[in-house]
């Protein structure tokens, strides 16, 4: 079993540390050289003040990013805000990522802020949310709130925006490493302008920061023509492998992707491409391991909401989507569970996600999961696992596209980085 020991920042923020430095030190010694040529008296007066105050490289901090699975303690997290959303456009890729009976309200809706109500209750949800974490023992940061309303325009394509709801589907921590994702949206686009404040924060703590390819969003990345018109399209469709994106260029959600130490899976679906997969598992290699994993599911887009790892060797899968590949987790020792039937009722809406936002939780630690307070079944199921409840109600927050694992990106967990699939 591989085991290796996080110093919040560890050899990365080392790294960081030392090219900072060098920089420095590069600096001065372009400036003295150049006084030495202009006057040798001012480089002897410039040498003697260095030989007094030695030029040092800066003092290693520790790291405030270092997180490599869902389920260690979690000690800091970024909690998405629901101010300001929008409806996205009714574009081809938001079509293909949401269900028949809600394209009425996109059609009329789509650029506008979501029911101002309904927007009011998931606010409030989720600053209740931030109190019961920070009274759990863990920091809570937000991105900052921003316009979605504003139209932008690139070469390819004119869009308004829609969130910084879901930071999970943006950032992804692997290490002392923050991901940054493309997203295939065109409405995304810029979503990453709400986190950037935060990353800057965290990268000048000595975090690595990373930011995937951005795709053009031309035509060319999306089926202009996916044919779906019914749940059996769908269906017919991702048995084929075909989605709305295309392999025109990188592109891929964080949401897609699921952590469990040296090892990491992913669904190839509506938003995430073959190509953002690869360029994933090469940025990663060789310490980490991307698996591609597939389910039975009409709607593939986002992982956590069908296959949502708890624990060491302990994954929640879908029952309506089952993974294609279970047997090999199965043959590696792991404890495969299915949740229960969501509980929500039928005339909620989702407008951007299914019920089985029920098994979408946030670990806090191995024995303490944050979960609906609605969903008493899994509540149960929880506490036959020997794993404490921690109930929150979101269903307002959940109709704006996730559970608390697509609310949150966990920040710093206390672990290290080992292996859990053999």
């Amino acid at each position: 079993m591989l085991r290796v020991r996080c110093l919040r920042g560890g050899s990365r923020g080392a790294e960081a540390a030392h090219l900072i430095g060098a920089m420095l030190g590069r600096s001065v010694t372009g400036w003295v050289q150049k006084t030495f040529q202009s006057t040798s008296s001012a480089a002897a007066a410039q040498q003697h003040a260095a030989e007094e105050e030695p030029v040092t490289e800066p003092i290693q901090q520790e790291c405030p990013v270092c997180s490599y699975n869902e389920w260690d303690p979690l000690e800091e997290v970024i909690v998405g805000r629901a101010e300001n959303a929008h409806v996205p456009p009714f574009t081809v890729e938001v079509k293909a990522n949401t269900y028949e009976k809600y394209w009425p309200f996109y059609q009329k809706h789509g650029g506008q802020s979501f029911p101002a109500d309904h927007l009011k209750k998931a606010v409030d949800e989720i600053e209740e949310m931030c109190n019961i974490l920070r009274h759990e023992g863990v920091v809570v940061k937000r991105p900052e709130p921003i316009d979605w309303s504003v139209e932008y325009k690139t070469p390819d394509f004119t869009s308004t925006g829609m969130y910084a709801a879901m930071p999970r589907d943006i950032l992804m921590v692997v290490g002392n490493e923050i991901i940054e994702a493309p997203m295939a949206w065109r409405a995304r686009f810029f979503e990453y302008l709400a986190y950037r404040p935060l990353i800057k924060e965290y990268f000048t703590k000595g975090a690595k920061w990373t930011t995937a390819p951005k795709p053009t969003m031309a035509d060319d990345l999306y089926d202009q023509d996916y044919p779906i018109r019914t749940v059996e399209d769908r269906h017919k469709l991702a048995a084929q492998g075909k989605f709305v994106t295309t392999e025109h260029e990188p592109c891929f959600d964080a949401a897609d992707f699921i952590r469990a130490g040296t090892d990491l899976f992913v669904q190839r679906s509506q938003v995430t491409n073959y190509m953002g997969i690869e360029w994933m598992r090469r940025h990663l290699a060789p310490d980490y391991k991307v698996h591609i994993i597939s389910f039975k599911d009409p709607n593939p887009m986002h992982i956590d909401a069908t296959f949502n790892i708890i624990g060491p060797g302990l994954v929640l899968s879908n029952p309506d989507r089952p993974c294609r590949q279970i047997d090999m987790f199965k043959k590696a020792g792991w404890t495969v569970v299915k949740p229960p039937t969501p509980l929500i009722p039928d005339d909620h809406p989702l407008w951007m996600s299914s019920k089985w936002l029920s098994m979408n939780v946030l670990m806090l630690d191995e024995k303490r999961v944050m979960v609906d307070a609605n969903e008493d079944t899994i509540h149960k199921m929880f506490e036959h696992l020997g794993i404490k409840t921690i109930k929150v109600n979101i269903r307002h927050a959940n109709s704006l596209g996730g559970g608390f694992h697509c609310w949150t990106t966990d920040v710093r967990r206390r672990g290290i980085l080992e292996s859990y699939f053999h």
